[in-house]
C-alpha cells in the first residue's frame, strides 16, 4: 500500500516491492493457468494562465512502474504536449471553459449472485468479468470525483458504464457518491464481505487479498465500510452506458434473470462441458434457456439474499439519472433522444450529449435518425460558439454513428467528440472540408490506470481554439483515497485490464494541447 512522504507524494512500501518483485507472476500468469483447465457549472473563467497543476495532475507528477517490478511509485509528470494534426501551434489565450470527465467507473455489486465472474475462465469475448480491484469501485469513483473538483471544472461529464449491472443496489451506491456529502454505503446481502474473494475459496481463478499477493489483509471489512461522498462544485451531466440500461451490459433483464439477482444461490463454477455461445447477437435468448426453470447450470454457493440486487428497466434508470443530476432542473426536451442534452458553458462553448439507444443483444450504442436530427439542430443554434460532443461509445464503434461523423464534419464549429466505452486513453484527429476536429477516448475507472480527465477550451490568436486535455490521477487523501490507492496497485497487476493491456497508450494520447484554427 502506498505510504504519503513528508513532500505530499507517495511511495510503495520498500517489503510489498520485494514481495512483488518475487511474486508477480501470481497474476500476471493467470489466464495461462485458467486455460489449462486447473482449478475451478456555468460561466467561464478569464485567466490566460497555463493550466492549473494539482496534486495528483499528471502534468505533476504520475504513477509509474520504473524498474518493471510490478510495483508503482511516482515518477515525473508529462507536461502537455503540441499537436499540430489540424492546424499550426498558437499562443492560448483567454480560458473559455474548463470540463472534467469520468467515464466507467462500473460501480459494482460485487457480492451480487447475478455477477458472471466465472465466465473469464471460458476467454473470449466474456473477458474481464472479474477484476481482482472490483470491492472497491466507489471508493475509486469518489477519489476520482475529488481530484476532478481540484481542477475546478465549470460541469462533469460522467460518461457511461457508471453502473456495472444497471441494479437497484449499484444506482444507490454510484448516485451516492455524486451526492456531495451522502453516506454511501458499498455493501448489500449479509454485513461484511460475502463472494469469490474471500480467504476460504480454494478457487485460484480469484485474487483473494488476504493470502494472495500483493496481500492486503482485512480489505475485504474496509471496502464494505461506509464512508461520506467527497465535494463536488460543479453541476454533472449523466451519458448512460450500456452497463447502466442491460444486465452486464449484454443482457436485456428478464423475471428469470431478476429472480436469480435478488436470490440465495450463485452460480460458482459452470457445469463440464457447458457450451456458451461466443458471438454476443442472441446473448438474452441464450440466458434465458441457462437459467430456464430457476435452474443454475453448474456448482452453486448459497449467499444472502437481497431486494435491492434488483435489475432496473431502462426507463427507470435513465430517470434515476435524470433526477439526480443537472437535468432535473432544467424542462425535458421532447426531442431529446433519451438523456441527449444542450449545455451552453458561459457564451463561448457549447456541450451537446448523446444518449445511445441499446440494441440489448450486445455492448454497441445504435445511433437513429432522433440522434442524428437532435445534433443538427445542436449545431445549427451553436452561433459562435465552440462545440465539444459527448457519449458513452465512441462515434467510430457506435452503430449508426458514422451518419453522426458526416454531421460533424460539416460544422467548422466543433472542436472534440469525446467518449469512453474503450477503456483506453486515445486522441486521434479527423480531418473534414470544415477544418476537421478530434475524437477524444477517455480510459476507464474501473481499469488501471484508473485516471480521469480534464477538457480545457481556450482563445488562440488569429480567431481559432486550443483544446488542452490531460488525465488525473485518483486523489489518495484520506481514508477512501488510501483505499483507492491499494485498488490502483492491484488492477496494474491484473492480466486482464493491468498493463499488459495498454490503456494509457502513448504520451500523444494523454497529456496534450490540440489546435483548431479559426472557421473559414
Amino acid at each position: 500500500m502506498s505510504r504519503p512522504t513528508p513532500d505530499g507524494t507517495q511511495r510503495v512500501d520498500a517489503n510489498r516491492r520485494s514481495v512483488r518483485r518475487r511474486r508477480l507472476g501470481a497474476l500476471l500468469a493467470l489466464p495461462a493457468v485458467l486455460a489449462a483447465g486447473v482449478g475451478l457549472v456555468l460561466g467561464a473563467r478569464g485567466d490566460a494562465a497555463a493550466p492549473a497543476v494539482t496534486t495528483d495532475s499528471t502534468l505533476r507528477a504520475t504513477w509509474i512502474d520504473r524498474d518493471g517490478d510490478g510495483a508503482l511509485e511516482r515518477g515525473p509528470g508529462e507536461p502537455l504536449r503540441d499537436r499540430t494534426d489540424l492546424a499550426p501551434a498558437a499562443r492560448p489565450g483567454r480560458v473559455l471553459a474548463t470540463l472534467g470527465q469520468i467515464t466507467d467507473t462500473h460501480v459494482r455489486d460485487e457480492e451480487s449472485p447475478a455477477r458472471v465472474s466465472f465466465l473469464d475462465r471460458l476467454g473470449g469475448p466474456f473477458t474481464p468479468t472479474f477484476r481482482p480491484q472490483e470491492t472497491l469501485t466507489t471508493q475509486a469513483f469518489a477519489a476520482g470525483l475529488r481530484t476532478l473538483d481540484r481542477e475546478r471544472p465549470d460541469l462533469l461529464l460522467v460518461t457511461g458504464d457508471i453502473t456495472d449491472n444497471g441494479t437497484r443496489a449499484e444506482y444507490d451506491q454510484a448516485l451516492a457518491v455524486l451526492r456531495p456529502g451522502a453516506r454511501v454505503d458499498p455493501d448489500t446481502g449479509a454485513p461484511g464481505y460475502e463472494g469469490p474473494q474471500e480467504a476460504t475459496n480454494p478457487d485460484p481463478a480469484y485474487y483473494r487479498p488476504d493470502v494472495d499477493p500483493p496481500v492486503e489483509r482485512g480489505l475485504l471489512a474496509r471496502a464494505q465500510a461506509p464512508f461520506t461522498a467527497p465535494r463536488r462544485r460543479a453541476p454533472w451531466l449523466p451519458i448512460p452506458g450500456n452497463h447502466d440500461l442491460l444486465a452486464a451490459g449484454e443482457v436485456a433483464p428478464s423475471a428469470a434473470i431478476n429472480a436469480i439477482a435478488v436470490g440465495s444461490q450463485a452460480l460458482i463454477r459452470p457445469r463440464e462441458g457447458l457450451d456458451v455461445p461466443r458471438d454476443p447477437r442472441g446473448a438474452s435468448a441464450v440466458v434465458e434457456a441457462l437459467v430456464a426453470g430457476g435452474e443454475l447450470p453448474g456448482e452453486t454457493a448459497q449467499v444472502t439474499p437481497d431486494p435491492r440486487r434488483r435489475f432496473l428497466t431502462p426507463a427507470e434508470g435513465r430517470a434515476r439519472l435524470r433526477a439526480a443530476s443537472a437535468l432535473a432542473r432544467t424542462p425535458a426536451d421532447p426531442a431529446a433522444p433519451g438523456l441527449s442534452a444542450v449545455r451552453d458553458v458561459g457564451d463561448r462553448v457549447r456541450v451537446v450529449t448523446l444518449d445511445f439507444d441499446q440494441a440489448g443483444e450486445g455492448a454497441g450504442g445504435v445511433a437513429s435518425a432522433a440522434h442524428v436530427a437532435f445534433l443538427q439542430r445542436a449545431l445549427r443554434t451553436a452561433g459562435t460558439r465552440w462545440v465539444l460532443v459527448a457519449s458513452h461509445q465512441p462515434l467510430t464503434k457506435a452503430r449508426g454513428g458514422e451518419r453522426l461523423l458526416r454531421v460533424l464534419d460539416r460544422a467548422p464549429r466543433v472542436l472534440a467528440a469525446l467518449a469512453g466505452d474503450t477503456h483506453h486513453h486515445r486522441v486521434r484527429a479527423r480531418r473534414s472540408a470544415a477544418g476537421g476536429y478530434f475524437l477524444v477516448e477517455t480510459g476507464a475507472l474501473a481499469d488501471f490506470p484508473q485516471q480521469a480527465r480534464t477538457v480545457r477550451v481556450r482563445e488562440a490568436q488569429g480567431g481559432g481554439a486550443v483544446l488542452e486535455t490531460w488525465v488525473v490521477d485518483t486523489s489518495g487523501a484520506g481514508r477512501v483515497g488510501a483505499l483507492a490507492d491499494v485498488a490502483r496497485e492491484i488492477a496494474f497487476l491484473d492480466a486482464q485490464g493491468g498493463r499488459p493491456g495498454g490503456n494509457r497508450e502513448r504520451r500523444s494520447d494523454r497529456n496534450v494541447r490540440l489546435f483548431k484554427a479559426a472557421p473559414r
